[in-house]
């Protein structure tokens, strides 16, 4: 079940919030990737015999990070948002009512306001403005 729509203006003022937690999110996931690159490449270089010493530590950093990066998660659904893959990209959709259906108002990290939206299962491909551009 969807939580209850937004408006386009109530999405946009959610933004100094949501902007704050996607840019963590974007950041700690950039920060997670460089620790499971140096996770893999010191468990290729280590053998039973010979561990890596920071194997255990590279490990715990990782799970750290991907726990920052849940709880972040959590409080864009918490304020009725969804966070979408892939992590590093910063979007988020807003469920909405256009015109009597269901819709997601969709926002960019770097964006302003909330100003685009797209069906349900269209995703950021089938973005939209929510203005129609007038045809010049």
């Amino acid at each position: 079940m969807m939580p209850p729509p937004f408006t386009a203006e109530q999405a946009t003022k959610t933004l100094p919030l949501v902007s704050r937690i996607v840019r963590d999110i974007v950041r700690l996931y950039a920060k997670w990737r460089e620790r499971v690159a140096e996770l893999e490449l010191a468990a290729a270089a280590s053998r039973a015999d010979d561990p890596d010493p920071r194997l255990a530590e590279l490990e715990r950093d990782t799970q750290a990070l991907a726990g920052e990066i849940e709880a972040c998660i959590r409080e864009i659904q918490a304020l009725g948002a969804e966070y979408k893959t892939p992590l590093d990209a910063g979007l988020v959709d807003f469920p909405a009512d256009l015109e009597g259906r269901p819709v997601y108002l969709c926002w960019r990290l770097g964006e302003a306001a909330v100003e685009h939206w797209h069906e349900i299962d269209g995703g950021f491909a089938g973005r939209q403005p929510l203005v129609a551009q007038p045809i010049a």
